[in-house]
């Protein structure tokens, strides 16, 4: 029979390549592990010269993939100069696709004849049928084969008398046509044990991005369908093909009577696998050690799911977990599952708040001053250190938006400084400038640096608590702003609503701010991002500070984990309001007389699409919802 290969994995390929040009060639090939392989998968040398031969496992990917990678592997083969270079490859060849593989290999293939493809390898498997039997993955599923090979064994075996070896293969037990069966050496795939419908938002976001990586993942959600007997199936997958178990270690998942039954089975499987790190618990949260595995170090995704990803990948790397055929795409099924749990959409445009707040007015020019007489450069940066404007150092001089008189009047005490340029700002921004030599990306860093720091200056002045989060500063209501409980109204057409900056949730006070983001694309605005600072309450309005960042992202994720968008969005139009006062605009000072001004209320965008979403409460009910106010129960500190 004719194979196509794709049962093969990636080193079984190599193998068989290896086996039938070896005995074509009567050549004995080495074999390399598996990783970087110099442009060979199997070499073989003599006193003339070497003979290499490279396997490319291309099925899936055809011919014109297979012609791109070796066109990237051409320096190497070049540099290796072999005798004679030999290719196999699973993907379909035709004699045209031979004669261009060959002039993109080059001098080292002696002729297209040195390229097999799947139709070559199948006629030396049927020259050479031992070799055919030395790969059963090659025939399992073929009952032929098959019949032949166990006929052989059964006549080395029997005695003549103990009856026909055809009589004794018609007595043998069939595999069911749905549980097919496996073997230990066939353990490659990563095994995820969850709970549904809880865990399955991240199950979706984990199982793509691992299958990316190389890995083969099986998930009830991703694998089972209508009718099957899902419990059969989990159960044969688990003791049969995993490589590796990851176990969803959160509360509510570890509640669940199948998950259990899985741990069980898992924790039993690892014993006579004797892989004492064959399970992997996944922390989503802070929960309770599991009862066979409690002092099995978890991958941590607390802190964020893209960090615990990475730990994850890394551990299985260092665990030689078996990976598929790098070319192998992923598989679609994860989409059509995401797709078969969406929002149907409808034909009805919606009109969206966006977190941008536009730049209504910004300064025609931006300033580059030089120091005058005597002045050195450490005397320089200690002016721009003290500056009560923004600024941003570039040479032996400095960029701002103060006029001249304003920039003597500010840093007399440190020196004259005279004014060497006028730039304009939108040119600056987007092209640099040739004579200072900044281009157009540090030049608009510059102008962002000095962006953040009037928004800085204004949230100061306006006695904001100031708060450094991992990779931005945060401004959040104080307690001279806003007391606990006290709404804040917002909205400028229609009805008014308000909302909360200040609260108590689960023995803590939340306190409601913004990081803001400069941006110059497609036009000049902030960006906000929603914050939310925490203390412990102490029955004071300020409540007592958390030290603590670790405790402060668990509190995140905890006491916000409830609050629907309606309270994001009015939370963040209410601070808008407290820093605008009765403005329109937000005001922010670039010097004394220059000033970017900003709208205070978001941008707003169309969508030619909607949705169908409950909206049982309004906006105001919302917010004196208990639901909103964070989960009911108790947090539990975790055992550390």
């Amino acid at each position: 029979m004719n194979y196509d290969f794709a049962k093969l994995s990636f080193t079984d390929f190599e193998a068989l390549s290896r086996d039938l040009l070896g005995r074509e060639l009567g050549l004995r090939f080495e074999a390399f592990p598996e990783g970087a392989d110099d442009g060979m998968d199997g070499r073989h040398a003599t006193a003339e010269g070497d003979v290499i031969l490279q396997a490319k496992h291309y099925l899936r990917s055809g011919a014109s993939k297979l012609k791109s990678k070796m066109k990237a592997e051409r320096a190497a083969i070049n540099t290796l100069a072999p005798q004679r270079y030999l290719l196999t490859t699973s993907a379909p060849l035709t004699p045209m696709a031979k004669t261009e593989l060959a002039r993109i290999i080059g001098p080292s293939l002696n002729s297209p004849g040195d390229i097999f493809g799947p139709d070559d390898l199948n006629a030396l498997l049927r020259k050479y049928s031992d070799i055919e039997r030395a790969h059963p993955k090659l025939w399992q599923q073929s009952t032929g084969v098959m019949r032949a090979v166990m006929e052989d064994a059964v006549r080395d075996a029997l005695k003549p008398s103990s009856g026909t070896p055809e009589a004794i293969v018609t007595l043998l037990p069939k595999p069911h046509p749905t549980e097919p069966t496996f073997t230990d050496s066939e353990r490659n795939v990563v095994f995820i044990i969850k709970s549904s419908p809880v865990d399955e938002d991240f199950v979706l976001w984990l199982g793509p991005k691992l299958e990316a990586q190389g890995y083969q993942v099986f998930a009830d959600i991703l694998t089972l369908q209508p009718g099957d007997r899902w419990r059969r199936q989990v159960n044969t997958a688990l003791e049969t093909r995993a490589a590796k178990v990851l176990l969803i270690n959160r509360a509510e998942t570890l509640k669940d009577p199948a998950v259990q039954d899985d741990i069980d089975i898992a924790i039993d499987l690892g014993e006579r696998l004797q892989d004492p790190r064959f399970i992997i618990p996944l922390r989503l949260e802070d929960s309770q050690k599991v009862k066979g595995i409690g002092d099995a170090l978890p991958v941590d995704f607390v802190r964020g799911w893209g960090e615990g990803l990475q730990l994850l990948v890394k551990a299985l790397q260092r665990q030689k977990v078996p990976k598929r055929d790098a070319e192998t795409g992923i598989n679609p099924n994860w989409e059509v599952f995401r797709r078969r749990s969406a929002i149907p959409l409808i034909a009805e445009p919606e009109r969206l708040t966006s977190n941008w707040l536009r730049v209504e007015e910004a300064p025609d020019h931006i300033n580059f001053y030089l120091p005058s007489g005597a002045t050195d450069d450490q005397t320089v940066k200690l002016a721009l250190e003290t500056s009560k404007f923004p600024v941003a150092e570039q040479g032996r001089g400095f960029l701002t938006f103060a006029a001249e008189a304003e920039v003597q009047d500010a840093l007399s005490e440190f020196g004259r400084f005279k004014l060497d340029r006028q730039l304009p700002l939108d040119e600056f921004v987007s092209a640099g400038s040739e004579d200072l030599g900044l281009w157009n990306q540090p030049a608009a860093n510059k102008v962002n640096a000095m962006l953040k720091e009037a928004w800085f200056n204004f949230c100061r002045e306006k006695g904001l608590i100031q708060y450094l989060y991992s990779n931005a500063t945060g401004f959040h209501a104080s307690a001279e702003l806003a007391l606990i409980g006290q709404r804040f109204p917002w909205g400028r057409q229609g009805n008014r609503h308000s909302s909360m900056l200040r609260n108590v949730a689960k023995g803590h006070v939340w306190q409601f701010g913004v990081t803001a983001l400069p941006a110059f694309w497609p036009f000049w605005h902030f960006k906000l991002k929603s914050r939310v600072l925490f203390a412990v309450d102490n029955q004071t309005q300020e409540g007592e500070t958390i030290e603590d960042p670790k405790k402060m992202h668990r509190l995140r994720r905890s006491v916000c984990k409830g609050w629907r968008n309606k309270q994001w969005y009015g939370r963040m139009l209410a601070f808008l309001d407290l820093l605008s006062g009765d403005s329109a605009f937000i005001r922010l000072n670039m010097s004394p007389s220059q000033h970017i001004l900003l709208d205070a209320s978001p941008m707003l965008f169309k969508s030619p699409v909607s949705t169908i979403l409950p909206d049982e409460l309004g906006g105001d009910e919302e917010e004196t919802d208990e639901s909103t106010l964070g989960r009911p129960e108790v947090e539990e500190e975790p055992n550390e």
